[in-house]
């Protein structure tokens, strides 16, 4: 009996000797992380000024772009985060990013995910999770809260459980009205993702194409794409619509900018990047070698989703193009104050 509490006594200790140890590996991953990461910023004196036609290479007047609206401020992609950043006193706006998925009656309406899960009450309004908006019209969308899990910067949830009460300005929204809006308070450009992939993403290309043509917006816009089968779809139907790189082009020019390649032709005029990490440690995409190459190759360089205040001073000093930013309040600070 003794000898074998003895045995349990030595099988906890490696336990914890086991826990510690890695624990201790991921904080030592942590730290020579961000080391290396804090050793690959480029001086900016190294970024070099090209002519260019490009109206989206801005040469070191870096645009601020509000990420999903300015989805750490208020309720992503509402109408209220709209109105946060077009009439705010203290800080502005040059670009919205927002994203696209088209209804079960073809209707365009803002939506990062591929379920209403994660912002709103879509849950508790249709009796059960997963519901996608291709599975109903745009009318019974408009039922959600979309304010419902946002949480504030003190960890709070001021839209939480309002229901029916909603306020107009946190329901769903078509592509329509928030191009409508943001063309009576000035003059943006804009960056929209349609998240559909195949034929819907397809459809939705065409519906985005006639809205844009519609309020003469077409040359105000960058379209993206994560379903590569989107993107060329854009090139072969509407080659006026401008477009940002896929996956595939981004790995392509990241070989090409490393190996300085001379017949580097791309099709795209944009290239829509991460800097945040643990991205970098795979490819570093903010030194000036990448933004002189993109450059020197007309490419304009818009970086996303950089919430850290430090990795938005760095980008600004090397002449991003434009920073995507949920907190675009910290960064018109970073650019302004």
């Amino acid at each position: 009996m003794e000898a074998k509490v003895k045995e349990q006594k030595k099988a906890k200790g490696k336990t914890i000797k086991s826990v510690f140890a890695g624990i201790g590996i991921i904080l030592l991953l942590i730290v020579a992380g961000d080391l290396i990461s804090a050793n690959w910023r480029s001086n900016p004196e190294n970024i070099e000024v090209y002519k260019t036609d490009n109206k989206y290479i801005k040469s070191g007047n870096t645009q601020i772009s509000a990420h999903r609206s300015g989805a750490g401020i208020m309720p992503e992609e509402t109408l209220m985060a709209f109105e946060n950043c077009a009439e705010n006193s203290s800080f502005s706006v040059d670009v919205f990013e927002f994203d696209l998925h088209i209804t079960k009656d073809d209707v365009l309406v803002l939506l990062h995910d591929d379920t209403l899960d994660r912002t709103s009450d879509s849950a508790t309004v249709f009796g059960k999770e997963g519901v996608r908006p291709e599975d109903y019209t745009y009318e019974e969308l408009h039922a959600l809260n979309m304010g419902e899990k946002f949480t504030d910067e003190n960890g709070e949830t001021p839209f939480e459980g309002l229901g029916d009460s909603a306020p107009e300005e946190i329901r769903i929204l078509r592509v329509e009205d928030v191009l409508d809006y943001l063309s009576s308070k000035g003059e943006y450009n804009y960056i929209i993702e349609i998240k559909n992939g195949g034929e819907l993403g397809k459809c939705g290309v065409d519906i985005l194409y006639d809205v844009l043509v519609e309020r003469n917006l077409l040359d105000s816009v960058i379209f993206g794409s994560f379903n590569e089968e989107v993107s060329h779809y854009v090139d072969e139907a509407h080659p006026d619509l401008m477009r940002s790189a896929t996956i595939k082009e981004v790995l392509e020019f990241w070989t090409a900018a490393l190996t300085d390649r001379k017949d580097f032709n791309p099709s795209y005029s944009v290239l829509q990047i991460p800097f945040n990490m643990p991205l970098r440690l795979v490819a570093n995409l903010g030194t000036a070698q990448v933004i002189n190459y993109a450059h020197s190759h007309g490419i304009a360089v818009q970086y996303w989703t950089i919430n850290d205040e430090s990795d938005m001073e760095y980008l600004y000093s090397v002449g991003a193009d434009c920073i995507m930013t949920d907190y675009p309040d910290k960064l018109y600070n970073i650019i302004y104050n």
